[in-house]
């Protein structure tokens, strides 16, 4: 739709402001809903009274993702900054080297005999371009050389056929002053090239390019709205849906926010029109920028085609609305069919759905040489949102066998769990100083079949991502923009700002150090605004655990979150909470250390009555291990048998059996040398142990995913030896502001919400 009917009115009616105001098109009535600086047109429906949840629509529009949206436009913002600086770096780069050629070449000049002016261009200089008309292949692209099949020279006959079927070139810039015009395919160009197939007066030293977004799966387009009115640097919004009426509202919608010549509908499968883009390289391809996936259920069909069609160092944004499959056990052969790997159960189990979605990109982009880098993973309400980089490096690809995991996890029983990556990555150094990595398998199997706190069976999910969730560095751009925005436009800040500096701090390193970001000489590198991470990097300590969970176990009153973190941190360990769940606490201390404070906290602070741990409870298991009441349990019990046993017949038999039992009580023994020597020290040296079959070994062959993990080395203090303080001050977090860390439900009968009717 080109423009609006002359029978288009606008009314807005009299009464509640906050009733949405309506426009007529074509003779039908619409509801006006504004979101952000965007409005969609909603066909004005008779209110059905027997409806008492979510009511029928016909442009399908869930308010309750608004935060969605909203988090999006400041993501594709950051990463937008953060690329324009890279390209202008790579531009200026590659126009200072050809501009150094140009001299050397000149300098290699040798007048004719006779002076003649007409002297022969050397070698070095021919079938070059003038500096000033060299396509900025590296700066669109993404890359920092002129990628596979791409060429400097004049077109082809094959090149100039693909440019009358309306393809986009990678040199191609915006002007804002020209008016865009329409490709018979349906994709619009920021300027048509001349007949060189370079624009004129295109290169300058600050060139304005094109920055293309797909919203591959748009309904009514709102997504592609907002980002048209709200990240200036947007050149071309693809908006593509598979259903003719939802491309129709796209069309109107576009219309009424007058913004056709920015917004290109599109009507076809998402997976082909993404495989398409990406099989354009000989005629130039149409990679886009930014990818942004929100589908009704799961993204994993459309991953593969997705990780073609971006642009190299492009953003890819994915929502997951199927929470039920990727963070339930449930449909757990579904959940490996989607995301290649098996889910978690417990409290924890949204953090492994989005490892297992992280997971799923990261293979598929693998098969073709790509490395992915996660910015920004939430799990909010019922769905998953990520935010991936996405850039081709056979090198970085290399590490995801080190930064995949498997999860041996208790959920029946006490609820610990070890991590097993699949690889071990060590870093080594050259004879000449270089750093290379060395890959070698994994130890076998660090858990046993039944959890050694419990005694219950573990099972095993994954395997899924296991490497960082975020880039600490995006986080804070994001942060930084907030108190600029309008709140009328973003309505979900606080909840954005809260959640957003839970996620900064979840990591138990320093968030921003350097260490943690990747280590290259390049100073384009050094100067962007969102550098990388280590590609080396893995998540040495990930998922969390609840102090309420726990203390459900021990059928004990649970201690407060500033009682536990600060026994821990007493201990010498690292805590910090994940965004995922309130009252949550990560920290780097293994489980047999977490499962003595508990005791501990039994013992000092909250007994439990007897009799409550019955046998074949995961808690009496737990108990049983305290290093005071072990004992003692184990005293009655052999009274109490000796007493059902009919073995003690008379007053003396039962004195003798308890003046027995008392001497075994009290008799503490010291762990003897011998003991202690085969426990190890801390550095894995000296000793022997038996393993699960009864063979000695040497202690440090032993597989111990805890000691493997930490990068501090395992203390060489047994847990029954350490002095447990809880003390809340020190488990404090510091004030500095009120946040929207975890937002309650919004409203009733909130979630995905039923599809939309479409019959307009």
């Amino acid at each position: 739709m080109g423009s609006l009917p002359a029978s288009t009115s606008t009314d807005t009616p009299k009464g509640d402001p906050q009733t949405p105001s309506e426009a007529t098109y074509d003779g039908k009535v619409f509801n006006i809903v504004r979101e952000g600086t965007a409005e969609i047109l909603d066909l004005k429906r008779e209110a059905d009274s027997k409806s008492t949840k979510n009511k029928s629509q016909s442009v399908f529009y869930n308010p309750i993702q608004q935060y969605n949206r909203d988090l999006s436009v400041l993501a594709i913002k950051a990463f937008g900054d953060d690329l324009a600086v890279s390209r202008k770096a790579r531009h200026q780069k590659r126009v200072e080297h050809l501009a150094q050629s140009k001299q050397r070449g000149q300098k290699r000049k040798r007048p004719q005999a006779g002076g003649s002016k007409d002297a022969e261009e050397p070698v070095a200089t021919k079938n070059k371009t003038d500096v000033g008309t060299v396509p900025l292949i590296d700066a669109v692209n993404g890359s920092g050389s002129v990628a596979e099949g791409e060429h400097e020279a004049s077109l082809t006959e094959a090149d100039r056929n693909a440019r009358a079927e309306g393809q986009k070139w990678l040199w191609e810039v915006h002007d804002d002053s020209k008016a865009r015009g329409e490709s018979m395919k349906g994709h619009k160009t920021d300027r048509d090239p001349d007949e060189t197939g370079l624009d004129k007066g295109a290169f300058t030293d600050t060139p304005q390019l094109s920055f293309r977004i797909l919203d591959a799966l748009s309904a009514t387009g709102l997504r592609a709205l907002r980002y048209a009115r709200e990240i200036p640097m947007a050149t071309t919004i693809t908006a593509n849906d598979l259903s003719s009426s939802a491309t129709a509202s796209i069309k109107l919608n576009a219309d009424h926010n007058k913004l056709s010549n920015k917004i290109n509908p599109t009507t076809g499968d998402a997976i082909e029109h993404m495989h398409r883009a990406a099989a354009r390289a000989a005629g130039g391809p149409m990679y886009y920028h930014v990818i942004d996936l929100d589908p009704y259920g799961t993204a994993a069909p459309f991953l593969d085609a997705a990780v073609r069609a971006i642009v190299d160092g492009g953003l890819l944004c994915v929502t997951c609305t199927d929470a039920g499959v990727f963070a339930s056990l449930g449909y757990l052969e579904k959940t490996y069919s989607q995301y290649g790997g098996l889910p978690l159960k417990g409290p924890h189990a949204h953090e492994g759905g989005l490892r297992l979605i992280l997971h799923a990109i990261a293979t598929s982009a693998a098969r073709y040489g790509l490395a992915i880098e996660p910015l920004l993973s939430l799990s909010i309400d019922f769905y998953a949102r990520v935010f991936v980089r996405i850039h081709h490096s056979p090198v970085e690809v290399k590490f995801l066998v080190s930064k995949t995991m498997v999860v041996y996890s208790c959920d029946a029983g006490c609820g610990a769990w070890s991590v097993q990556h699949l690889a071990r990555t060590r870093e080594k150094k050259a004879k000449n100083g270089d750093t290379f990595y060395n890959y070698s398998p994994a130890l076998a199997p660090s858990a046993n079949t039944h959890c050694e706190h419990c005694g219950f069976k573990t099972h095993q999910a994954g395997p899924m991502w296991g490497g960082p969730l975020h880039n600490p560095h995006f986080i804070q751009r994001i942060l930084d923009m907030l108190p600029t925005l309008d709140h009328s436009v973003y309505g979900t800040i606080p909840r954005i700002q809260g959640m957003l500096s839970v996620a900064l701090n979840e990591t138990l390193d320093d968030p921003l150090s350097s260490s943690s970001a990747e280590p290259s000489t390049s100073s384009e590198a050094s100067t962007r605004p969102i550098p990388p991470t280590n590609a080396a990097t893995r998540a040495n300590h990930p998922f969390f655990f609840l102090p309420s969970a726990l203390s459900r176990i021990l059928h004990c009153v649970s201690p407060s979150d500033a009682a536990i973190r600060g026994a821990l941190i007493d201990l010498g360990y690292r805590t910090t909470r994940s965004h995922t769940k309130a009252g949550s606490i990560c920290t780097d201390a293994p489980w047999s250390v977490i499962w003595e404070v508990m005791r501990e906290w039994v013992r000092q602070m909250s007994p439990i009555k007897e009799g409550v741990l019955r046998k074949g409870m995961a808690g009496l298991a737990i108990m049983k291990k305290d290093r005071g009441s072990a004992k003692l349990m184990d005293a009655k019990n052999e009274l109490r048998q000796a007493l059902e046993n009919d073995a003690i017949t008379d007053v003396a038999g039962l004195k003798k059996e308890m003046e027995a039992a008392l001497y075994r009580l009290y008799k503490l023994e010291e762990p003897s040398e011998e003991r202690e020597d085969a426990r190890g020290s801390a550095d894995g040296g000296g000793g022997l142990e038996s393993n699960s079959a009864g063979v000695l070994v040497e202690a440090g062959d032993l597989p111990n995913a805890e000691a493997e993990n930490r990068e501090d080395g395992q203390r060489d203090v047994h847990p029954s030896k350490l002095k447990v303080l809880f003390n809340e001050k020190l488990g404090m977090e510091p004030q500095r502001k009120r946040l929207v860390r975890y937002q309650p439900n919004p409203r009733p009968d909130w979630g995905p919400m039923n599809r939309a009717r479409g019959d307009h």
